[in-house]
C-alpha cells in the first residue's frame, strides 16, 4: 500500500520577476533610492489615517488592515512619535547607507555590528564596525531609556 500524498506545509516560494535582491549589493530595481519607513513610522503612519478616517466616519476596516495593524503593534521598535521621530533622525546622519538599509536598521534594532551586517549584508563595505556599533548603540538608549 503506498504511502499517502499530503499537501505541501508551506507555499511555494513566488519568483522574483525583477532585479531586486537585498544582499551584499543592494539591487532595488525601480526601488532604489524611494524613501522607506520603520516598521514603527508605518504604524505610526497607519495608526494616523485611521484616526483621522474614524473621526470622519469614513472606516473600513478590512481584514488585512486589522492583521497589519496587529503586526506593527507587536514588531514596532518604538511606540512613540518623539522616539520615532529621534530615532529617524539618528539614522539620516549616516548618509552612506541607502534609504533602505536605514529603515532596516531602525526595524530590526540590531544589537551588535556583526548582527546588523549579517541581516544587512549590503553594509558590510560601507561602514566600519566601529561606526555601526556607536549607531546602534544609539538607537539602543532611546529604544530603552525613553519608550
Amino acid at each position: 500500500m503506498p504511502a499517502p500524498v499530503h499537501a505541501p506545509t508551506s507555499r511555494t516560494r513566488e519568483k522574483i520577476t525583477g532585479d531586486e535582491e537585498a544582499a551584499k549589493e543592494l539591487k532595488l530595481g525601480e526601488f532604489q533610492n524611494v524613501p522607506t519607513l520603520t516598521l514603527s513610522e508605518a504604524r505610526l503612519l497607519i495608526n494616523a489615517v485611521m484616526d483621522h478616517r474614524k473621526s470622519q466616519r469614513k472606516v473600513e476596516e478590512t481584514e488585512t488592515l486589522i492583521k497589519t495593524q496587529d503586526y506593527l503593534d507587536v514588531f514596532a521598535r518604538f511606540k512613540q512619535k518623539e522616539n520615532i521621530e529621534a530615532v529617524e533622525r539618528t539614522l539620516a546622519t549616516r548618509q552612506e547607507l541607502e534609504l533602505f538599509e536605514r529603515a532596516q536598521l531602525g526595524s530590526l534594532c540590531c544589537e551588535t555590528s556583526e548582527e546588523a551586517k549579517t541581516l544587512i549584508p549590503s553594509l558590510e563595505q560601507k561602514i566600519s564596525d566601529e561606526d555601526l556599533q556607536e549607531l546602534l548603540d544609539d538607537i539602543t538608549k532611546l529604544r530603552n531609556f525613553v519608550e
